[in-house]
């Protein structure tokens, strides 16, 4: 993914919360995620939810940020807040299917194309009392304290031109995870999974055909110069990051805390989708400048593209409902979500 800096960024400054006179009675909150310096959420979500919730606590707060994976791998980060190694925990729930397996449902390509819709719509059902969080997290002893939906996954072609729904017939796309591969086979093309950082060779050298991606993926890889074509405004599936608080942790912060922290949230959250919409525009003009040409599909094609994608979710809940856990009732939940976050946009 791809780092920025600048304009969007508000960054901790440590060395200023040390001038703060209540400093010496403060509480520090370790925070943990994988994200590498620079990354567009951790500047834009993280650190302005830590520097606001400081704001608001009047210093009483202060936090010590741990990127990179310096405390722990992204898979092991949500049993680190678990255990309380750390006090906020970075969750990429792709990364933990197996222990969150309904939160995957943000990453289903459903009714939506940008950042803040997903968002919004998924925040509305993970939060404290949400369905998610009554059927996964608050089973797992965590709360879920930040949210980002990024803008969805496109298909990217380096030699074929994308006319329509039949472009992708016979095509080898690269693409992670079992519900991104399942939207590249229903396009009638083939997944193929290949490591981020080989994917431009794997282009150039004709391995694979295209590649299922964000736009805010291709610009740090150098993908670029390799691509000719790209779908725009649809929805092959997404990414779900956040941050979570084991409930122990939670329940041991002092109560002024605990709202500075909900009300800072309900605050960034919103702010930086916004954002990751502005720059994921940015990207593809970037990719545009540089000779992609992305493709509308018409209104019949659009339709039929969502058919197919739309199979994909019930497959999923029938799946997890087969197990025992309500993946139809967290899937119907995130899609009255949509629903609303869609009429509220016309």
């Amino acid at each position: 993914m791809k780092m920025h800096h600048g304009k969007f960024a508000s960054a901790v400054t440590l060395s200023a919360l040390l001038t703060c006179p209540s400093l010496a009675s403060a509480e520090t909150l370790r925070v943990a995620d994988s994200f590498p310096v620079g990354h567009y959420i951790a500047e834009n979500m993280t650190k302005v939810w830590m520097e606001k919730v400081t704001e608001l606590t009047g210093g009483e707060v202060e936090f010590e940020y741990y990127p990179a994976e310096q405390l722990g791998k992204s898979k092991d980060l949500l049993s680190l807040a678990q255990t309380n190694t750390v006090d906020i925990g970075y969750v990429g729930v792709s990364y933990i299917a197996d222990k969150l397996p309904l939160s995957a449902v943000g990453e289903l390509p459903e009714a939506f194309n940008k950042s803040c819709q997903g968002t919004e719509a998924y925040w509305s059902i993970a939060k404290p009392g949400g369905i998610l969080d009554q059927a996964e997290l608050a089973p797992q002893g965590v709360r879920m304290l930040l949210v980002m939906v990024l803008s969805p996954y496109q298909i990217m072609t380096a030699k074929k031109e994308i006319s329509g729904v039949d472009s992708f017939d016979g095509l080898k796309l690269r693409a992670t995870g079992g519900t991104k591969e399942i939207a590249v086979e229903l396009m009638g093309a083939t997944p193929v999974t290949i490591p981020a950082p080989e994917t431009r060779e794997a282009l150039t050298r004709g391995t694979i055909d295209g590649v299922l991606f964000p736009h805010s993926s291709v610009l740090p890889y150098e993908l670029e110069p390799a691509l000719a074509y790209g779908t725009e405004d649809m929805n092959f599936g997404s990414f779900v990051a956040s941050y979570v608080i084991s409930e122990d942790r939670w329940n041991r912060l002092d109560p002024t805390v605990q709202q500075a922290m909900t009300d800072a949230a309900e605050e960034v959250i919103r702010s930086a989708c916004k954002i990751s919409e502005e720059l994921d525009l940015e990207d593809k003009q970037t990719m545009a400048d540089a000779g992609v040409e992305f493709i509308s599909f018409s209104d019949d094609d659009k339709a039929e593209i969502n058919e197919r994608m739309g199979t994909i979710g019930e497959k999923w809940a029938e799946e997890l409902d087969a197990r025992g856990l309500q993946g139809t009732e967290v899937l119907e939940a995130f899609r009255n979500a949509l629903a609303e976050q869609n009429g509220a946009s016309e």
